[in-house]
């Protein structure tokens, strides 16, 4: 049985004290989290902080939205008498409905086989880190190791009989290097799991930032211009995972198809009527909340939905968006469970969880044979993507020229530039090798930041443009 330090009764008494109005939810959450920021050989920061508070979302003509940090009668009263002016005086969310849901009664939990350590423990870790890179031979100018975890605690009671809690374990780590003096390269990388620090040892953090270190060394060092012109391109899981993230997850939210405050959601090319549209070859994009132990695991949404894999793209065409309870009401169907917030002071917005490109079964050595002259990449620099997620742009870090099938020489920093419909029609053959990597998501106006894994195999892409 998990054992909880939430005051359940406090969401009871908010949802009894709001008996007049057509809807309301309450969220208490706390969260005890700690952070150690190791920069160039020394610990530059530490901290350890809990935050605990309520919000309550009403729905009473329009819609109100109010959260505190103090857990007493008096101020829980006074948010539910502010959130109720704020849906009085509502005019944008005149006649808003919630899509209907299931009445849940549930309390779960992702269990930890290890605690997280000790300070001292978690120095010792960053510290041998720290010696790996150092290790490498690479000339490291910088370097900035960052770990964190945290444990969740959530109770979420709505008053059409819903009652949810949760306890979640998450921990991550963040690295970035720049080796070289005059001529220098940058890398990072980000780890996640929700769960114990059992999943800190599988992370292979040391090998990762050795390796990171050589061959940002051997690129400054023997890197080539990298070809231009059409040509078939192999992406691997760290940059195939990214481009799911961003050309599909982003634009399949419901908010920002259906133009909600661009601030708030940002907008996307697709609108509502594409739904079954043909935008790309065979290719499938998943979104999952499910898988066990990811960075973006939960079991329910924050508004008390079952959590559930969504495909985004099948065959090429656009499958389902990510809705909240809000978006499924005005596009006539249900939540899909992506109502996630950040905080108990954020309001629950469309969020993606873990999203991934469907692997196919492609072994990695069939994509290099499938290629006379092109360009294999392995890692990411950096990439740009405009607002409606169509145009974008990304440039290698770790890449090579790929010859008859076989992978060459380090190129310095190809640049793919593409649309969303070219870089899924080009596909022509997708690996088994699927592999994630956690990120942590922007979205929203105030931001909220939550826990992700993008994934996906490498892809194989014909006949691209590279500049």
């Amino acid at each position: 049985e998990m054992k909880s330090d939430i005051d359940e009764d406090l969401a009871e008494f908010a949802i009894d004290y709001a008996k007049n109005v057509d809807y309301i939810e309450a969220r208490i959450e706390r969260e005890d989290g700690n952070s150690l920021t190791y920069k160039n050989g020394v610990l530059e920061g530490a901290s350890f902080g809990e935050s605990e508070g309520i919000s309550v979302r009403i729905m009473n003509g329009g819609i109100g939205f109010a959260s505190t940090n103090s857990l007493s009668k008096k101020s829980i009263r006074a948010i539910i008498d502010s959130a109720r002016k704020m849906a009085s005086i509502d005019d944008i969310g005149k006649g808003m409905k919630l899509a209907g849901a299931k009445i849940v009664e549930d309390s779960w939990e992702v269990p930890m086989k290890i605690d997280f350590p000790n300070v001292e423990e978690k120095i010792e870790f960053l510290r041998e880190i720290d010696r790996a890179l150092l290790d490498s031979k690479a000339a490291v100018m910088a370097r900035l190791i960052q770990l964190d975890d945290s444990i969740n605690e959530k109770y979420y009671a709505n008053s059409e009989g819903t009652r949810i809690s949760s306890k979640i374990p998450r921990c991550s780590l963040f690295y970035l290097i720049s080796i070289g003096k005059t001529d220098s390269e940058q890398m990072s990388r980000q780890y996640g799991n929700s769960g114990g620090w059992e999943f800190v040892n599988e992370w292979k953090v040391e090998r990762d930032i050795s390796r990171d270190a050589s061959i940002l060394q051997d690129l400054i060092k023997k890197g080539k211009k990298p070809p231009q012109g059409k040509m078939d391109v192999i992406l691997a899981p760290m940059i195939s995972g990214l481009v799911a993230h961003e050309s599909c997850g982003h634009p399949c939210e419901a908010d920002r198809i259906l133009g909600r405050e661009a601030a708030q959601a940002g907008k996307s090319f697709i609108k509502e009527d594409m739904l079954g549209q043909k935008i790309g070859g065979n290719a499938a994009v998943i979104d999952d909340p499910l898988l066990p132990n990811s960075y973006g695991y939960y079991k329910y949404d924050d508004e008390g939905i079952g959590a559930r894999k969504r495909y985004l793209m099948k065959n090429g065409e656009i499958n389902e968006f990510l809705q909240n309870r809000e978006t499924a009401f005005l596009m006539n169907t249900n939540s899909n469970a992506s109502a996630r917030a950040s905080s108990f002071d954020r309001e629950p917005i469309v969020r993606m969880a873990n999203t991934y490109i469907e692997p196919g079964d492609h072994s990695f050595e069939e994509l290099l044979e499938g290629v006379k002259y092109g360009v294999y990449m392995a890692s990411f620099m950096e990439w740009n993507i405009d607002d409606k997620r169509y145009n974008q742009k990304y440039v290698g870090e770790e890449a090579y020229l790929v010859k008859d099938g076989e992978i060459g020489y380090l190129i310095k920093h190809p640049v793919l530039e593409i649309t969303t419909p070219s870089f899924y029609k080009s596909i022509d053959a997708v690996g088994n090798d699927l592999e994630f990597y956690a990120a942590t998501c922007g979205k929203g106006d105030p931001m909220q930041g939550i826990p992700v894994w993008t994934g996906g195999p490498s892809v194989r892409l014909k006949e691209v443009r590279m500049i």
